[in-house]
């Protein structure tokens, strides 16, 4: 598919603080035209931007009701409650649990944790799992990454005697569950200066306002911060504001002094020894967490985040690689299934989303199939399975149509439904499935303009060789964590040529190492294109393309080097 580069021009008041924020902070202007689009304009937000400091961190107390749990979290240890802690089975709920668990462990010993079973009780709080806290005289539960929406089982628990302190971070409806306290900083009353917390990210400010409330020091709590660093990365929430500040700092401590559990993915994946950032969790070390509750049961995942000694945390860690492994298998396998569908659909190049089902499929991969295949088509994708007696789904879409909305308006056929604009996850039941698609591609078709369904890039900034010194590279390391509102910037060089030294490479001979200069070099920049052999015997003609990429730091053998990392390329036309 045919890829569309989309230049973002500055207009003459960004190109007014671009030159301001050039002459205060003296960085290069590409590098203050970057903080520029991140809305960026002046030195003090700049300093900010480049040193974050926990003491910048929010007031715990602004989110709404976050007195009434800690005050009810204060009670419940001080009377020697039972306290379940609850999250849900991926790797948000998992890494919050993890946090929540570990941080009370030293002031209960009354202290238990839960992660429902994908297969047998489904996303979110359980009936199943409110009735394993009766059973076990559990008065008080911490539910975390979840329980938004959870009003009927929350006044199940209620008539059961026991409490709910829900942290979420998702989109609340009207009512509110009757909860002791509801922590969202999406709640409409809320004046929480932040609203994109990760479920983890919840989960640490309660037990911030816990410390704060009992006098423990905020140092007690940095170590934590390495889960909500992972929460972060993994649960594609915007790195702005208070989570740049919070995955800055987790991130320092999963380089410096990981936890056991932690250490022992990071081995097994191969990151020792390395820098570790947003980009290695979200492909590495995330989906390792994220098998163990789609191939078996969550709790593994939090078993191995707590782990106290080296043996059992390496035993944990190959046990999820495994589940990884198998869960890769499935994932081909679904894929090429769903694809198969979809080359049998009519006028495939008309429809504006996808949706297909299949009752066989594992419930576990779904969502990662609907990630595939907005990816290959470009469409919102709608992946559905039979789970026990209903159908349920993962959605996945593409910039510009919120399918979180698009779902809540077909809530009148469906059994239960939550997410995000991007993702969501839903369930029906079998005889409004016909329905519900119909209402669906309708929405779809009426919503998605054709502009939509092209992939774009977007170029931050156009960039000549000579632009690429080290004091420039050093300046955009500054600009990390990179991710959701803070990407990674993209540039653009037009008219360069191979030095004559580019060659294909890989076991297929499908990738390209190139060497290239453009009109402002004579020495030539290195360069890896992943998969675009297909633009090899035009480089080797000598002739002029252009190319957008990112700027990485490439280490072999203790050297490290400037690469190029190439998103695209668009030979030039004579």
């Amino acid at each position: 598919m045919d890829n569309k580069w989309k230049l973002r021009t500055p207009t003459k008041t960004e190109l007014h603080e671009r030159d301001e924020l050039v002459a205060q902070l003296g960085v290069s202007p590409v590098i203050a035209q970057l903080l520029v689009q991140r809305g960026i304009t002046s030195k003090d937000e700049a300093r900010q931007f480049f040193k974050p400091s926990l003491n910048s961190l929010h007031d715990p107390y602004l989110m709404p009701d976050m007195e009434k749990a800690v005050k009810r979290l204060n009670k419940a240890l001080g009377n020697k409650e039972k306290i379940l802690v609850y999250g849900d089975y991926d790797v948000d709920g998992t890494t919050a649990v993890a946090l929540v668990y570990k941080y009370l462990q030293p002031y209960s010993s009354t202290l238990d944790f839960y992660i429902p079973d994908r297969y047998d009780e489904g996303y979110g709080i359980s009936y199943k799992g409110i009735d394993y806290a009766k059973e076990n005289d559990v008065s008080l539960i911490i539910s975390l990454d979840c329980g938004i929406k959870a009003i009927e089982k929350i006044e199940y628990a209620k008539e059961k005697g026991i409490d709910f302190i829900i942290c979420d971070h998702h989109m609340p409806d009207d009512r509110l569950p009757a909860a002791v306290a509801v922590l969202d900083a999406k709640r409409t009353d809320s004046v929480y200066p932040y609203e994109h917390l990760s479920g983890c990210g919840v989960g640490f400010k309660l037990m911030q306002a816990f410390a704060k409330s009992n006098g423990l020091p905020f140092s007690s709590l940095e170590k934590l911060l390495e889960f909500v660093a992972v929460s972060i990365a993994s649960d594609i929430v915007p790195i702005t504001g208070e989570n740049r500040i919070l995955a800055h700092f987790g991130l320092k401590q999963l380089n410096s002094n990981p936890s056991l559990g932690l250490k022992g993915i990071i081995d097994i994946c191969g990151l020792t020894g390395k820098d570790i950032t947003i980009s290695d969790i979200v492909f590495k070390i995330g989906p390792r967490i994220n098998a163990s509750g789609r191939m078996m049961n969550g709790k593994e995942a939090v078993e191995l985040l707590l782990a106290k000694d080296s043996i059992s945390a390496k035993e944990k860690s190959e046990n999820i690689n495994q589940y990884n492994d198998e869960r890769r298998e499935l994932d081909k396998k679904i894929t090429e299934e769903a694809n198969a569908i979809i080359d049998e659909f009519e006028n495939m190049e008309d429809r504006k989303a996808i949706v297909v089902y299949n009752k066989d499929w594992h419930k576990g991969v779904i969502g990662i199939v609907a990630s595939r295949l907005t990816e290959k088509y470009y469409r919102p994708a709608i992946v559905l399975t039979k789970s026990s007696e209903l159908i349920t789904g993962s959605a996945r879409s593409i910039p510009g149509f919120d399918i979180y909305r698009a779902i809540e308006s077909c809530r009148d056929l469906l059994e239960n439904f939550g997410g995000h604009t991007y993702a969501a996850g839903l369930s029906l039941r079998e005889e409004n499935l016909e329905t519900f698609i119909e209402r669906f591609m309708e929405l779809a078709a009426n919503d998605i303009i054709p502009e939509q369904m092209v992939p774009q890039t977007e170029i931050d900034a156009l960039l000549d060789f000579k632009d690429i010194t080290p004091r420039f590279v050093n300046e955009l390391k500054k600009m990390n964590p990179f991710g959701p509102d803070n990407q990674k910037p993209v540039f653009c060089t037009q008219n360069v040529k191979d030095f004559g030294t580019s060659k294909l490479v890989g076991k297929e001979q499908e990738h390209i190492k190139l060497e290239i200069i453009d009109n402002t070099s004579t020495t030539p920049m290195h360069a890896i294109a992943f998969g675009m052999r297909q633009f090899n015997d035009h480089i080797k003609l000598m002739k002029p393309f252009n190319i957008c990429y990112t700027v990485e730091e490439n280490t072999y053998n203790g050297n490290t080097s400037t690469q190029l990392m190439i998103k695209d390329i668009k030979p030039e036309t004579d």
